[in-house]
């Protein structure tokens, strides 16, 4: 992946011959690279322009004005979206959630990213881009630093702070408190602590590190998950630029518990600003003792954390196409079992949890299990970080008790007028006003932080079908579920939201979802549905005023169909009539 990663920055796309001499070099049949670099979106096998300019498309960043921040770009450069410039400078393209939902419109522009864009700001942008030249070569030369872009400036946004974030943001106090207990007494602690994984899944972080610890083999690993794809979710992002600390802590607390050398930190490839930061905390935390050999003066626990980039993959948030991306191949998910608790990064045991999880794990071990117990609900302990954007006042992130109702959060961050609200991103739930007193708790509205809200005035079934597009271009396409059935969710969609369905078609999109959802191979198909799903569920008076009268209607209008031809041939067709 790095020597992909180095070859794209260097030359602006991966070449045949490149690929023939990766293959060489370590030791793989082309085919094997091939596969491997047409599957990330950040990987190009034809040349792009120098400069790529990809615009965030999700649902918040065109309520923010995003259409007509590529409006902008495209009549400066004198091309449409998905086009390169004559002169091969430019390229303009949309690319999904950049994770920067509380600052759109955001655009990344050679792995640089941009945020709060307007039309007004783009001639200044391109001006200061052609003064620069290519610089995608010098993304993470830190001897060669580059001069900052106008609107290149992306802020953590912590907007409510709790007891996770409050106090000390890390640097070593809870690795010694964990070096005063066994590896067993760690992992006990943090199983008394009811900790859950904070990704969204929900699985008990004691029992995880427990059965990695006791499985068999030499070698075991911790891995943290960073590929925070979600659209809607960022709190993962303002975890990693102003508590690296205390991840790090965590990761390195859960190497000791479960007798790893090694930590891996999978950062998505959207994320590349954070890149230089990080390292330069990692190699911060060696000189202090807290990395390396003998960490902390302990002798026999040595651990030390790798960072690797993604390069745009939504699926490599699922744990398993993350091992695989780790290993450098495609991000397709695996079987299981086995877990990775016995069969992960490598092959080897492997823990692999959530940016949030690793913090909260710190703070367990420097406070206590019956600290953290104090916060939240007996199923649900603790406190969870949300990621708010959409039509409010204040987006941003907020730390809140687990218990608290969502009410509650829309009042605190000045949500008013709110027609629904989208839970967990498009794999989550929309949720209707009628349900706005259910809790924020595993036992009631499971969350994975991302919190999207629409005002009254928003399509709610334009926003269902933009996020079944999002998985149609995120599927991995290993299994006929998910590739061909979010397809067919989308082409019904389309025709629901055209106004040209009727109450069959509803049941048809109704029955398709449902087996794209049982038969799909992973999590990404399995809840590709649920923009439809929940949405027909909580807003069905929306559907039934879509619909026409119970007689048959085309999927799609006939002149669409023929638009290519009526294009090629310069004329509009004769009508029977005629």
């Amino acid at each position: 992946m790095d020597i992909v990663l180095a070859v794209q920055r260097r030359f602006g796309y991966v070449s045949d011959q490149a690929i023939d001499a990766i293959a060489t070099g370590v030791g793989r049949h082309p085919a094997e690279i091939r596969q491997m670099v047409s599957f990330y979106a950040f990987f190009d096998r034809e040349p792009r322009g120098r400069c790529q300019i990809r615009l965030s498309r999700t649902p918040i960043s065109l309520m923010k004005g995003a259409g007509a921040v590529a409006s902008a770009f495209a009549d400066a450069l004198g091309i449409a979206v998905g086009e390169v410039t004559s002169d091969g400078a430019f390229s303009l393209d949309w690319t999904s959630d950049l994770g920067m939902a509380d600052q759109e419109p955001a655009a990344l522009i050679d792995m640089r990213m941009l945020t709060d864009l307007t039309p007004a700001a783009v001639p200044s942008i391109l001006e200061a881009l052609r003064l620069q030249g290519n610089l995608a070569s010098s993304t993470t030369d830190a001897d060669h630093p580059r001069p900052t872009l106008p609107n290149e400036s992306v802020r953590s946004r912590v907007v409510k702070r709790g007891p996770l974030l409050a106090g000390p943001t890390g640097g070593g106090t809870a690795i010694e408190a964990a070096l005063r207990r066994s590896p067993d007494k760690v992992i006990e602690e943090i199983t008394a602590s009811k900790l859950r994984g904070r990704g969204g899944a929900g699985f008990p972080t004691g029992m995880k590190w427990r059965e990695t610890r006791k499985a068999t083999g030499t070698e075991h690993y911790v891995v943290c998950n960073a590929d925070e794809g979600e659209p809607g979710t960022f709190k993962d992002r303002a975890l990693l630029t102003d508590f690296a600390d205390l991840v790090f802590d965590g990761m390195t607390i859960a190497g000791y518990a479960i007798g790893a050398r090694q930590g891996l930190l999978y950062l998505r490839g959207e994320y590349t600003h954070l890149w230089r930061a990080l390292e330069t905390r990692l190699a911060a935390r060696r000189s202090a003792g807290l990395l390396g050999d003998a960490i902390d003066g302990r002798a026999g626990f040595d651990f030390d954390i790798r960072i690797q980039l993604g390069a745009g993959a939504y699926v490599c948030g699922e744990e398993s196409a993350l091992l695989e991306s780790l290993e450098g191949r495609r991000g397709t998910p695996r079987e299981r079992p086995p877990f990775p608790t016995e069969h992960g990064y490598l092959g080897r045991p492997t823990a692999i949890d959530n940016v949030e999880t690793f913090a909260c794990a710190t703070r367990i071990i420097e406070r206590g299990a019956s600290w953290f117990g104090g916060f939240g609900t007996p199923q649900s302990t603790g406190t969870k970080l949300m990621s708010v954007s959409g039509d409010c006042t204040v987006p941003g992130v907020y730390e809140v008790p687990f218990g608290t109702t969502l009410n509650a959060l829309l009042d605190l961050v000045g949500a008013t007028d709110v027609g629904y609200v989208q839970m967990s991103g498009p794999s989550g739930e929309a949720v209707a006003p009628k349900d706005f007193g259910r809790t924020l708790a595993y036992e009631d509205l499971s969350t994975g932080g991302s919190t999207m809200i629409f005002g009254e005035h928003r399509d709610v079934l334009d926003v269902a079908l933009q996020f079944t597009r999002f998985f149609v271009d995120e599927s991995c396409g290993w299994c006929t579920p998910c590739r061909v059935g979010t397809t067919l969710l989308a082409r019904e969609m389309e025709k629901i939201v055209a106004g040209r369905a009727t109450q069959s078609d509803v049941e048809a999109i109704d029955s398709l979802a449902s087996t794209v959802a049982r038969m799909s191979r992973c999590g990404l198909g399995q809840t590709a549905p649920n923009p439809i799903l929940t949405t027909m569920r909580n807003f069905p008076a929306l559907y039934e005023a879509r619909l026409q009268p119970g007689v048959f209607m085309p999927a799609v209008e006939l002149r669409d169909a023929l638009r290519d031809a009526i294009d090629v041939q310069g004329r509009e067709p004769v009508s029977p009539a005629n």
